[in-house]
């Protein structure tokens, strides 16, 4: 980046040079024509006031043709006198530019190049008062010629300003790079501030990114503890009777009971497994567009609890589905697994002959659902928790209605893919509501 920035540096430096030599010449010749010409203009007025050239008067002056030269013709452009030639071998100048001008205007002047010598040739004819032209003239040097005089000049000026360039190029480069650096070695200092103004944001957005990153390998590092142990215990379980039972250490009327307890462990082992492989999948879900579809919500609720009125009657727990017919934009079968696990916990955590009620309406253009129960209610210092992985207000109730402890994580995932909030009420002993909003 250093280099980067020290060469564009040095080739805006070196570019602006050129630029502005070019200029300074372009303008220095422009005032140098000027000048030329007025000096010019000057003499051809003064040698008309001394009334010298006239038709009746031959001129018998010398002018030094190294210095100016003169030329006098007249009214027909015939020429009459010239210090640089012979006046009677020159042809007729009534079409010279310069000399044309004056004849119609009173003045004319004109400039011709000589490309063999890199001379321009100044002219300034002025019309004398018996209608002859009085022409002079003057050889100088041209753009080209005069630059090309100087070129010495110009390449030691430019060696000076390249050099020149290049020290305050990386003098420049550093001054700009040296508050990044700082800056990059102390990102991690909230109290350090960045010394552009322009970096705060970008300073805020990575120090957020930083954090969050760290949030996350954190979560993944209690995610990691969470399910190896949460795996361990029915793995043990499930050694250890079986264990038992190889060896002939237990009786045979107590075979029934110890392959249902290993039946149970494997089927909550399963069931972390299943739900642990879900949650990632959700972790990577990155869009939902292709697999969004129209569908009514309070069929779809219909469906989960007519599936699930044999699994509440097994825990003395009666469900009903309640609503109006509503339609929602979303992934159907994530929707199903959200209001699958919602009802499946309120029957868990519920008490015996207890209800759950799932409702589905829409509220100010919004369809939302909402699971209700009678059961045993979560603890106001727990409520903003049981949303996270694992975590259980009481645990050996969990482990015994073979609860993971990741259903209402599913549930977070699925609520943040659709944009939905969810909302939590429950008091102990008097039962939950949970509502999602779409």
């Amino acid at each position: 980046m250093k280099r980067k920035i020290n060469y564009q540096l040095v080739a805006i430096s070196l570019l602006s040079i050129f630029i502005t030599m070019f200029l300074l010449f372009v303008i220095f010749y422009d005032v140098y024509k000027e000048q030329v010409r007025g000096d010019l203009r000057t003499i051809a007025v003064t040698l008309k006031d001394t009334n010298i050239f006239q038709e009746d008067n031959p001129v018998g002056y010398y002018f030094d043709i190294s210095v100016l030269r003169v030329t006098w013709v007249d009214e027909e452009g015939n020429v009459l006198f010239d210090n640089g030639a012979d006046s009677e071998q020159m042809e007729n100048h009534a079409e010279r530019p310069e000399i044309a001008s004056a004849m119609e205007t009173g003045t004319g002047e004109s400039i011709r190049e000589s490309a063999t010598m890199n001379k321009s040739t100044f002219y300034y004819a002025i019309r004398l008062d018996d209608g002859s032209i009085l022409r002079v003239s003057k050889d100088e040097e041209n753009l080209f010629s005069i630059m090309s005089s100087v070129i010495p000049l110009i390449a030691a000026t430019i060696i000076f300003m390249i050099i020149l360039c290049i020290v305050l190029a990386r003098f420049m480069t550093k001054s700009i790079i040296e508050p990044i650096e700082e800056m990059a070695e102390n990102m991690n200092d909230y109290s350090f501030a960045p010394a552009y103004k322009e970096l705060v944001p970008f300073t805020q957005t990575i120090r957020k990114q930083h954090a969050d990153i760290l949030e996350g390998a954190q979560m993944r590092q209690d995610f990691t503890a969470n399910v190896s142990h949460e795996l361990k215990t029915p793995l043990t379980a499930i050694s250890g009777y079986a264990e038992l039972m190889e060896n002939n250490m237990i009786e045979a009327k107590d075979v029934p009971s110890f392959a249902s307890k290993i039946r149970q462990n494997a089927e909550r082992l399963l069931s972390l497994i299943n739900d642990t492989i879900r949650l990632s999948e959700l972790d990577n879900e990155k869009s939902l567009e292709s697999d969004m579809t129209t569908f009514g919500l309070n069929a779809l609720a219909e469906h989960c609890v007519d599936n699930l009125r044999m699994y509440a009657h097994q825990h003395d727990v009666t469900i009903v589905n309640i609503g109006v017919s509503t339609s929602v934009t979303g992934n159907k079968e994530l929707i199903e697994e959200l209001i699958d696990n919602l009802c499946n916990n309120a029957i868990r955590y519920n008490n015996k002959n207890g209800h759950v009620i799932v409702e589905v309406g829409a509220l100010n253009g919004h369809a939302f659902l909402k699971v209700r129960d009678t059961g045993i209610g979560i603890p106001k210092e727990h409520q903003e928790r049981v949303f996270e992985r694992f975590y259980r207000v009481d645990k050996s109730r969990s482990k015994q209605t073979g609860g993971t402890g990741l259903g209402l994580a599913i549930v977070k995932h699925v609520v943040a893919l659709h944009n939905a909030t969810l909302s939590l009420e429950s008091e102990v002993n008097q039962g939950t509501e949970i509502t999602v909003t779409f």
